[in-house]
């Protein structure tokens, strides 16, 4: 292993969040609980320090420590969506940790070593390191989960998450064990370069794509390897739901783009049947069991489940359009996933959790802010113009076509148009029912920063995206020209 100047510095974003991740969980112990919100405040500079640092590498692409390690546009474009990600949620942590009397230094710690697991994944050029970045995302994520350690659905999802996420990596990695055993290496240019030889499509490598595919099915809850979702949702502290929903699932959607649009597009033949198969899947029952659920944390985490759908279409074609049709649709995900667990965590109060559709009955009535900024996340999330979901989803459906995939277009226009009516469902009872309380509340100043930020960057992606479409067209030609 070289450890040379340039190797150094193309990790520095990951090492500062380390270290700085590492003396947060130091400093804890000598800050009064009562300004426990200075380290939230610590974490976030430390996150915008390492976004300066990536800025700095955004570069043409260089693999670093032999090939392990790739630094290039691709890969600094989901480092950056991570980034503003994770500073949103600690902007909606610092009141939610404070109502929920759970306001611990851990907390923060173990946001930023997620979001460095999740910057590990997307730099990967090496299957191993990339297990090492799913697993250091993962652990941290089973502890968040269960931070309301005397909440019995808390708990119980923490260790559902865990059991079942253990075995998805166990399979992960026996899959990663076929595809060495049968190449002799484990870089993903290696694996480029083995699966271009006549004859190389052995039993051995078809399994072990069979078993990464089912790997990152389960990271992003695509169908059927989404069973877990919903209970994990429900359970999670809303803030991590939120992070878990919209970050750890673009991270998670940034590692399989490179490794099957790398390693595997030479015989994309053999695995475009089980993307269509996982998109239609998601989609459908994402779309249809959202429309019974009555816990708003429930529905979305369906929703997500059909959100995911929508997005492995955008796997099928190896080409320049698909690659940024689901570049943007998970840019725009982000903040409106955010801002929408957003919305439900500023009703938290006197006991009530918010989480109920019940509990959005005349919202216009009791904070006419609050009740237009969900609907602009609901409609969003919907696909209704003109808000950045629209856009998001035209475009997906534009490279499906394009890719001579026109029915499942039609499939996903149609599963899209279903799944409108439980979005407009939580609009309707906030604008045309009456409320059965007056109680008022208004959001802290750090939810009311990251909810601008969020709807504001929901509207503009709609609007305005072609500041976002440029940036987007620069960060993909390293995969395809």
């Amino acid at each position: 292993m070289n450890f040379s100047p340039v190797n150094i510095m193309g990790t520095m974003p990951e090492i500062y969040l380390t270290v700085l991740g590492s003396l947060l969980l130091l400093m804890e112990p000598f800050v009064p609980r009562e300004k426990r919100s200075w380290l939230g405040l610590f974490a976030i500079a430390s996150l915008f320090f390492a976004m300066i640092a990536t800025i700095g590498l955004n570069g043409k692409g260089l693999p670093l420590y032999q090939g392990l390690y790739i630094v290039d546009p691709f890969s600094n474009f989901f480092k950056i969506a991570i980034y503003v990600g994770t500073i949103i949620t600690i902007l909606f942590s610092l009141p939610y940790l404070e109502k929920e009397e759970i306001h611990v230094g851990e907390y923060y710690g173990f946001l930023l070593f997620a979001a460095v697991g999740m910057m590990i994944m997307v730099s990967a050029g090496d299957l191993i390191t990339l297990f090492l970045g799913i697993e250091l995302m993962s652990l941290c994520l089973y502890v968040l989960v269960g931070l309301k350690r005397t909440i019995h659905r808390s708990v119980e999802a923490s260790f559902k998450y865990f059991l079942l996420g253990a075995f998805a990596s166990a399979i992960f990695l026996y899959g990663i064990s076929l595809l060495y055993g049968a190449s002799g290496t484990e870089t993903i240019s290696g694996l480029a370069a083995f699966v271009q030889n006549p004859g190389a499509l052995k039993p051995m490598v078809i399994g072990g794509m069979i078993l990464t595919m089912v790997g990152f099915a389960f990271k992003v809850s695509a169908a059927p390897f989404h069973m877990w979702t919903p209970d994990v949702y429900e359970g999670a502290p809303t803030v991590v739901t939120g992070f878990m929903a919209s970050v750890g699932k673009i991270a998670a959607f940034g590692v399989f783009l490179r490794v099957f649009w790398v390693a595997f597009s030479a015989n994309k033949d053999h695995w475009t049947w089980l993307i269509i198969t996982i998109a239609i899947l998601s989609m459908l029952i994402g779309n249809i069991v959202a429309l019974v659920q009555k816990n708003i944390k429930r529905m979305l985490a369906y929703s997500s489940i059909g959100h995911a759908g929508y997005a492995v279409i955008g796997l099928l074609n190896p080409s320049r359009e698909s690659l940024f049709a689901l570049m943007f649709y998970l840019f725009v995900y982000l903040f409106m996933t955010l801002g929408a667990f957003g919305i439900v965590l500023i009703l938290r109060r006197k006991g009530v959790e918010g989480e109920e559709i019940q509990d959005f009955v005349g919202l216009n009535k009791k904070n006419p802010m609050a009740a237009f900024l969900m609907l602009i996340f609901m409609f969003s999330l919907a696909g209704i113009p003109p808000f950045g979901g629209f856009l998001a989803k035209f475009y997906i459906f534009m490279a499906a076509v394009h890719a001579g995939f026109t029915w499942l277009a039609v499939v996903g226009v149609l599963l899209s148009a279903v799944g409108a009516y439980y979005y407009i469902r939580v609009v309707m009872a906030m604008y045309m029912k009456d409320p059965e309380e007056t109680v008022e509340f208004l959001p802290n100043r750090m939810e009311k920063i990251a909810l601008f930020l969020t709807a504001s960057m929901t509207v503009i992606m709609g609007i305005f995206p072609l500041p976002f479409v440029h940036y987007i067209e620069t960060s993909l030609a390293i995969l395809v020209p």
